[in-house]
């Protein structure tokens, strides 16, 4: 167990004061505004649960980021042989009967082993990132990276990227974001990355017209289930292709596209709280702020907002703490990004540097799209806002990710380190 912990200098290295900062409010931010949320009159009878899971899982969280701060980084760099296709076992079994179907979700993202049930795509994007920043780190040159970890890198990722794409399309896209950034600072040549964007975009392109094409609207959708009436359920369901089983989310993203696009001025008259009501009340929410907020515990969209503790957990922060609250949290999000980059920017190495840039990154996009989800500005995806919205698994996971960055700016070995005096007679000896 010793080996596992680098001996340091005395006084050389310090764990990151403004990253610790920072992190530590997300949580604490957390904890007080699930409690706040979660104890109103619709939830009062599973209110205490929910506080109490986000409270264990931010507790193991916290300690698994503290014991992980202190064990040398180097100890993760082969555990991505491990991981990636463990992930890729692991969410091939959320398509069977083991998987988990979230309450007030569509997606079957969880796996149920009856004594667990978490998200198997938690450990996948981990698990990427890792294999990544090694991969990116083994294969650098003087000029940049090898043009063939570009090739490597894909075959690791898009196995991991499609199981994904197929239930959670966001996670996926945001995931090869990552990737792609992480590319671009890990010096992979710039013909090829801009080859994958323009492929990218036409394959985006493609996918929004076959979405379009082949899922239903909500009209449609009626028009079926009157034509299902007529049927045994258990025939239609026979009847069913198996692109129709896989792709099923099709319908869910092309009502999220038609809403997103639909840029009609709606009157208070018009708008459907049952049809629309996340967006609705998110806005609503927004909109009774009053800019400075109606105080801590005393929002009233709480009690209609579904998901108001996860995916929407953003609008909630504005209606209670106003636009000053709203940019405190991007602000800790900002600071998390550049905190990492600095401690990035000080490694020696290549291979700390970008696995913690890459968990950075993860975080802070997932964060900024959840954010422009609840204002508005994105169409509804179903991402939470890391670290602070209620989660198990992606909460304990998040706290990894936290404790691998103080990890390597506690023990990563530094560019203005001197060599040890091994180091010196043997570069001396081969001199």
């Amino acid at each position: 167990m010793k080996s596992a912990f680098k001996k340091l200098p005395s006084g050389k290295h310090s764990i990151d004061a403004g990253l610790l900062f920072a992190v530590t409010l997300c949580a604490a931010i957390s904890t007080l505004l699930i409690y706040s949320i979660t104890h109103n009159k619709v939830l009062e009878t599973v209110g205490s649960s929910y506080w109490k899971t986000q409270a264990f899982s931010m507790a193991v969280g916290v300690v698994a980021a503290v014991i992980i701060s202190f064990i040398d980084y180097r100890k993760l760099v082969k555990l991505w042989v491990i991981f990636v296709p463990l992930s890729l076992g692991l969410m091939a079994l959320t398509f069977t009967s083991l998987g988990y179907r979230r309450e007030g979700a569509d997606d079957q993202a969880w796996l149920n082993l009856g004594f667990i049930q978490f998200q198997p795509s938690e450990l996948a994007k981990g698990a990427v990132i890792l294999a990544e920043a090694q991969i990116l780190s083994a294969m650098q040159t003087v000029d940049g990276a090898d043009r063939h970890a570009f090739k490597y890198i894909l075959i690791v990722s898009i196995p991991i990227l499609f199981l994904i794409g197929v239930e959670n399309l966001s996670t996926a896209g945001l995931l090869f974001l990552t990737i792609l950034i992480m590319m671009y600072i890990g010096r992979v040549p710039k013909k090829l990355l801009l080859r994958t964007l323009g492929i990218l975009a036409l394959g985006a392109a493609v996918g929004i017209a076959s979405i379009m094409l082949l899922g239903h609207s909500e009209d449609e959708k009626i028009e079926a289930n009157d034509k299902m009436v007529l049927t045994e359920h258990v025939e239609g369901e026979q009847r069913k292709s198996a692109f129709e089983k896989i792709f099923h989310r099709f319908d869910t993203w092309k009502a999220r596209i038609e809403k997103f696009a639909d840029t009609r001025e709606i009157t208070p008259e018009e708008v459907d709280l049952d049809k629309d009501a996340q967006v609705a009340h998110a806005n609503i929410a927004i909109a009774s702020s009053n800019v400075i907020g109606k105080g801590p515990g005393n929002s009233v969209e709480r009690d209609f907002l579904s998901q108001a503790f996860s995916d929407f957990i953003y609008a909630i922060i504005i209606e209670e703490m106003g636009i000053v609250g709203a940019f405190v949290v991007c602000l800790l999000y900002i600071v998390l990004l550049f905190r990492t980059a600095t401690i990035a920017n000080r490694c020696a190495n290549a291979f700390p540097a970008l696995l913690i840039m890459g968990f950075a990154l993860l975080l802070v996009t997932q964060a900024m799209f959840n954010m422009c989800v609840a204002v508005g500005l994105a169409p509804v995806t179903g991402q939470p806002l890391p670290l602070v919205s209620k989660g198990g698994t992606s909460t304990i996971v998040n706290c990894i990710y936290i404790g691998v960055i103080l990890s390597v700016s506690y023990t990563a070995k530094r560019k203005d380190e001197p060599d040890t005096p091994k180091k010196k007679k043997v570069a001396l000896a081969t001199a």
